[in-house]
């Protein structure tokens, strides 16, 4: 129904941060060599645009998104429009709150291994 549109409004708010963030990440530039968060947000926005776009397809696909408003099928019955929100309380906050896991899982590892290298690096100097 509309669960898509719960991971796509967190890729709005991360592609935000990610612009701001960025921003001040090139005023003050880090001279130790890592990953800048910035760009490591852009994996979460990347994540969070391809999940939504391609489940917003299957939407599509399946008739439940039209091409005037409301938009949403589930949207013009104010009976429907209560399992719409429910639909996307429990599996889009679920979706979105897995891929956020998963990308915290992510940087926790390259976050290991920048360690490992920048110990690397010391011991060699």
């Amino acid at each position: 129904m509309a669960c898509f549109l719960v991971p796509a409004a967190e890729a709005v708010v991360t592609t935000i941060a990610k612009k701001v963030i960025s921003k001040k990440e090139k005023e003050n530039p880090s001279e130790i060599q890592k990953i800048n968060f910035s760009e490591k947000l852009d994996w979460l926005n990347k994540m969070l645009w391809g999940g939504s776009g391609l489940l917003a397809f299957e939407h599509l696909w399946h008739g439940e998104i039209i091409p005037f408003f409301p938009f949403l099928t589930n949207a013009a019955d104010s009976v429907d429009r209560i399992a719409m929100l429910q639909e996307m309380a429990t599996s889009g906050v679920g979706m979105a709150v897995l891929v956020t896991a998963v990308w915290l899982g992510m940087i926790s590892v390259m976050s290991a291994r920048e360690k490992k290298v920048i110990q690397i690096q010391a011991v060699q100097k």
